[in-house]
């Protein structure tokens, strides 16, 4: 009787886990979850070594000079994935695409999470008057004419300021609505609680607790919704750069590789000018929606441990 009390008085308590620690478990389990950061991982690798790849795989590495001898090739050894209408290889213009796609995503998405986050947390936690300005103007932001801005800025900053950061400024502005409102109602369920309260009683100021007890218990929500905003800004580039009103065609991205497909001979004919964006352009949706999926089940309090 003695030993066994010995031995479980030597055994060490299990050491309890934090929310956070108990969230990457689980996501570290969702094998399709896990899959998909692999691929996002290695298509941003891709992408982000663009120019050595390019000077190692391709024989043309210049994605802006036009090549008259080397125009509509097929795939083949020398061009793994062909070459366009203006002869330049397929396979570089589709990594240095993935850069500037990659880059309007996830910049577009940083100034919708800053500002929907600031809004929606000052306007939660004050309410009264605060919440009622800062919510009607959400509703004009979330009710302004998006493509018809976009066409109207890129005619008059045309040729004074980068077109790609118009682009970025102007996704990002007019698309922070939704998470100020779902920011706002995440702050307002919570400021009630009794350790807000407390935090208010012994003197802390309202930016104190904003910035140190509520944001931080919401941010679960905040980065399962920005994953899927990132997902949403690619498609907002690829959709506008498709139609000629995105990034400057002489910049390559995913989206002014599909605008080629307006052209009816390109789109019949020549599949191996645009299905290769438009391949990666949904396998990259895809994976990303996943890792959201993922990391709302696995921030999830009420789903099994």
């Amino acid at each position: 009787m003695a030993s066994t009390t010995t031995i479980s008085q030597q055994k060490k308590p299990e050491r309890s886990l934090s929310p956070w620690q108990i969230a990457r478990k689980k996501f570290l389990r969702n094998k399709l979850a896990m899959a998909s950061s692999i691929f996002i991982l290695l298509v941003t690798i891709m992408s982000l070594s663009a120019p050595f790849v390019a000077n190692f795989l391709s024989p043309l590495p210049d994605v802006t000079k036009v090549n008259i001898g080397s125009m509509n090739i097929q795939p083949n050894g020398e061009h793994l994935l062909g070459t366009d209408k203006s002869g330049r290889d397929v396979l570089t213009r589709l990594f240095y695409g993935g850069r500037i796609s990659l880059l309007v995503g996830f910049s577009a998405t940083l100034i919708v999470v800053t500002l929907g986050t600031l809004v929606g947390s000052i306007a939660g936690f004050f309410g009264g008057m605060v919440d009622n300005i800062l919510m009607r103007f959400t509703d004009f932001v979330l009710n302004f004419p998006f493509l018809v801005f976009v066409i109207v800025l890129n005619t008059i900053l045309y040729g004074i300021v980068d077109g790609l950061w118009v682009l970025i400024l102007v996704i990002g502005v007019l698309s922070w609505g939704g998470v100020a409102r779902l920011v706002r109602s995440k702050v307002l369920a919570e400021k009630e609680n009794e350790y807000i309260l407390a935090a208010l009683s012994i003197g802390c100021s309202p930016w104190k607790v904003i910035r140190k007890h509520l944001l931080p218990n919401v941010m679960s929500t905040i980065i399962v919704q920005a994953t899927l905003i990132f997902a949403s800004m690619i498609v907002a580039e690829a959709a506008l750069s498709y139609l000629g009103f995105g990034v400057p065609q002489a910049t390559p991205s995913w989206g002014n590789m599909l605008s080629s497909a307006n052209e009816p001979d390109v789109l019949q004919g020549k599949p191996w000018i645009w299905m290769p964006p438009a391949f990666i352009i949904t396998l990259t949706i895809l994976s990303i929606n996943f890792i959201g999926e993922g990391l709302k089940d696995a921030l999830n309090p009420k789903s099994l441990r």
